[in-house]
């Protein structure tokens, strides 16, 4: 292959000049095509002005490296409201060389929520709407040298750009994914849509439209297109000539195709070169699964023709500290973390991702519903109208080659809350609804459409969700069968998407409130009002063992009904909203299997005992330690396994071995009657696997006789972390010094001198302000450098307060 030099120097110097990013992620084989990472070396100015007039004499900007947000404390801490106007970024981007054969754009995976580029002080683009990426040609902006990038980025009140702000989330104002630089021929491939319109085990068809952007017209122009098997090889060549802006590219009859599935996600390769008198100007790839799916009448979904149990959960994203403004590294745990728990489904609440979020779902053989960000608000005026329609187009054609999507939903409890008068007039609603329906098949007549809890429109679409919360915000989760029963009938595609309810970490309950006597236990719709119903979520403890008891019952139907096409988890981690100011970490919604940080809660073993392959037992619960109790009294302990058999072990003797049977229930019969001694209780679970390999759990419990009697005071201790930081722990006590473990009001940390607490982290132990659990709560302290101790103070109404101070180590 021969290599023009000046191409080669060129990529290189922009390379190591703009910001050692990495070149070109669609693996060009030519160097015409770059594609360079330019998040590092940015500034940031906390400034609403409108002009850049009005900024050019700023002197108050800060360095920062994207993603980032302004947003990623402030939402969370204890002030209500957060930040929702404008900032503005800043950035000399360095390009040494402009080649005049080329074109050259920059390309944000994704801003909130308008966004407004400047280059060399000339407006260079416009965005409205964020969660989905856009390109801005900067090519006749831009000189040899030193390059001013301006953005400004908006995250204002706007009821004409979906979300409504009456969502349950925040609205994370900022750049908060990657930027790029892309730099290519100026006649060029735009992009490639990928289908695959024939798929069966025996063979497959796949069909490649080649946008081009072509100045000179088709004469000279020609494509070289191959499909690379998962292993690399070559398995079929296309050639033939451009043919105006779309060229449409053929391959029939691929014998043997390796099938994407969940299990297997076998990715295909394509790429297309763009040809000028025979010699290659430009290239492009993607990947590609072969699969086909179907939702049967009433029945259940299958995938490549088997019938798969849609075991599904939902993401936000957000992360612990920096709000939406994630890196791909924290991005791909979450998606790992939900894989290794077994699911096989993601709905993404209530919003496109990050483009990492779907390579992972590619890769990892996580099954996809894609949805718009229409979230309550209702319908609104024609700029709204056009605003929505614009999001939805965009959403589908930047996603529209991953094999992983199944779904595109068009909107979630739409019509709740509106924002607009008039606005929750069905009949509009409808019409609009009709017209997003078609606009989405119209773009991609391959995949379905879907709705969640708005029965006005669930003919409309493909799929649909009604809304079923047995056992928290209506009834209780024994109903459960009784919802799902009758909703398969009424719906010709039903699934099922959001269920749960909240948890704080290491509370627990001897007897956690199931609601009978108190609620009206066969109800399962929950109310755009819940203060009209009586529900769990208002009088229930909140504990760690109810969510475990309701997740169990909801698996313990849903993986024993053979016509079920699925359920999906409501949520997957805990994450933030301006809407639960009181949870018990303030704007918190708590419904994760794993907290703002990603760390395990119980409930987490629950799915991963019905879901996951991987052999492995957890004794209920790792966080319920210190308990008490009449003498002689049993207590029933749960161990969720996916092993066969589990033998269960107390201070070293034998309870005996269990089998499982996901017919039964709690923990699919593995539950053993314990009566523990006074003081330390040990006890080992060990499973063993089908193979015959074991797997063992342990946990030690401290369980008293005696009850505590009422708190009179908060005691703080500390210790050092790995990290280096210092955990403060406070713990309720009773008069006779012992733990009161039905103590649970909120408490408040403050770090007086010698360090700062990790605050407005919306987690266990990044909270300053937090409900106890079990008579407990902790706070992670981060030391000065100076000073040799660090003193703290703990109160609430009940207290005057406690003060510690103590020697750094």
């Amino acid at each position: 292959m021969k290599i023009n030099l000046y191409n080669l120097v060129h990529v290189f110097v922009l390379y190591i000049i703009v910001g050692f990013g990495a070149i070109n992620a669609q693996k060009m084989e030519n160097l015409e095509r770059s594609k360079i990472n330019i998040n590092s070396d940015w500034n940031y100015l906390e400034n609403d002005a409108k002009n850049l007039s009005e900024i050019v004499n700023a002197s108050n900007w800060v360095g920062i490296k994207l993603p980032h947000s302004w947003n990623s404390q402030d939402a969370t801490d204890n002030n209500p409201g957060y930040r929702r106007m404008a900032s503005w970024y800043k950035k000399n981007l360095v390009i040494p060389i402009i080649d005049g054969n080329k074109e050259y754009k920059l390309y944000f995976e994704g801003s909130n929520i308008t966004t407004t580029v400047y280059v060399n002080g000339k407006e260079a683009g416009k965005h409205i709407g964020g969660y989905v990426g856009f390109t801005f040609d900067i090519t006749k902006y831009i000189n040899a040298g030193n390059n001013e990038v301006l953005v400004r980025v908006d995250n204002s009140y706007n009821i004409e750009i979906i979300p409504s702000q009456k969502s349950d989330f925040f609205i994370y104002g900022g750049i908060t994914r990657d930027v790029w630089l892309l730099s290519m021929a100026k006649n060029h491939i735009e992009n490639i849509k990928v289908t695959t319109p024939k798929v069966s085990e025996k063979s497959a068809s796949l069909v490649v439209v080649a946008s081009v952007k072509n100045d000179k017209g088709s004469a000279g122009f020609s494509y070289l297109a191959q499909l690379t098997n998962p292993k690399g090889k070559v398995v079929a060549t296309k050639k033939g000539n451009v043919s105006g802006e779309q060229t449409t590219i053929e391959f029939d009859e691929i014998k043997n195709p390796q099938l994407w599935d969940i299990n297997a996600p076998n990715l295909y390769s394509v790429s297309v070169s763009l040809l000028e008198n025979g010699k290659t100007i430009d290239k492009i790839d993607d990947r590609v699964g072969f699969r086909w799916f179907e939702f049967k009448d009433n029945g259940p979904f299958y995938l490549n023709g088997k019938r798969v149990l849609i075991r599904g959960t939902h993401r936000h994203e957000e992360h612990a500290g920096v709000g939406a403004a994630m890196s791909n590294e924290q991005h791909r745990k979450d998606m790992e973390s939900i894989k290794e728990m077994g699911a096989n489904f993601v709905r993404l609440a209530h919003y496109p991702q990050d483009p990492e979020i779907y390579k992972a779902c590619d890769e990892l053989g996580l099954l996809v519903w894609d949805e718009l960000p229409w979230c309550r608000g209702g319908i609104g005026n024609e700029v709204w109208q056009t605003n929505t329609k614009n999001l939805l187009s965009e959403m589908i054609n930047q996603n529209y080659n991953h094999p992983s999507i199944i779904i595109w939903s068009l909107g979630n409890e739409m019509n709740w809350l509106p924002d607009f008068p008039d606005g929750d007039n069905i009949e509009k609603t409808n019409v609009f609804l009709t017209e997003l329906n078609t606009i989405a098949h119209k773009l991609d007549p391959n995949r379905k459409t879907a709705i969640r809890k708005y029965e006005e429109g669930s003919k409309i679409v493909d799929v649909f969700s009604p809304s079923i919360w047995s056992g928290w915000y209506s009834g209780s989760y024994k109903s459960y069968k009784k919802a799902i029963d009758k909703y398969k009938l009424d719906y010709k595609h039903f699934i099922h998407a959001e269920y749960g309810g909240d948890s704080h970490v290491g509370r627990h309950s001897e007897n956690p409130i199931t609601g009978e006597g108190l609620i009206k236990s066969e109800g399962w719709e929950e109310a755009i009002v819940q203060t009209k119903v009586a529900n769990i979520a208002q009088i229930g403890d909140w504990s760690e063992n109810y969510i475990v008891d309701l997740f169990d019952w909801h698996l313990h139907i849903s993986e024993n009904d053979p016509t079920f096409v699925g359920n999906i988890q409501w949520a997957f981690k805990d994450f933030g909203t301006p809407l639960r100011p009181e949870d018990d970490i303030p704007y918190m919604n708590q419904k994760g299997l794993v907290d703002r940080n990603g760390n395990l809660k119980d409930a987490y073993y629950v799915f991963k005992s019905y879901w996951s392959d991987k052999p492995f037992a957890y004794i209920e619960s790792h966080t319920w330690t210190e308990r008490q109790g009449p003498k002689n009294t049993s207590r029933v302990l749960n161990v969720f396994s996916n092993c066969p058999k589990v033998e269960f072990f107390h201070n070293g003797v034998s309870l005996g071995i269990k089998n499982r049977n996901t017919q039964s229930y709690p923990a699919s019969g593995l539950t053993w009657d314990v009566n523990f001694t006074e003081g330390k209780n040990t006890f080992i679970a060990v499973g063993t696997a089908n193979d015959g390999k074991k797997v063992t759990d342990t946990i030690e419990v401290n369980y008293r006789f005696t009850k505590n009697e009422a708190a009179v005071g908060l005691v703080l201790s500390s210790e050092k972390l790995q990290n280096g930081n210092y955990l403060v722990t406070a713990i309720a006590v009773d008069k006779n010094n012992l733990r009161c473990l039905d103590y649970e009001d909120r408490v408040y940390f403050q770090c007086l001198s010698g360090g700062q607490t990790l605050k407005n982290q919306g987690t266990p132990t990044g909270s300053e302000s937090i409900r106890m659990s079990n008579g407990k709560a902790a706070i992670e302290v981060i030391p000065n450098t100076n000073g040799d101790s660090i003193e703290m103070t703990i109160l609430n109404q009940n207290f005057k307060g406690e003060y510690l101070k103590f020697k750094k180590i």
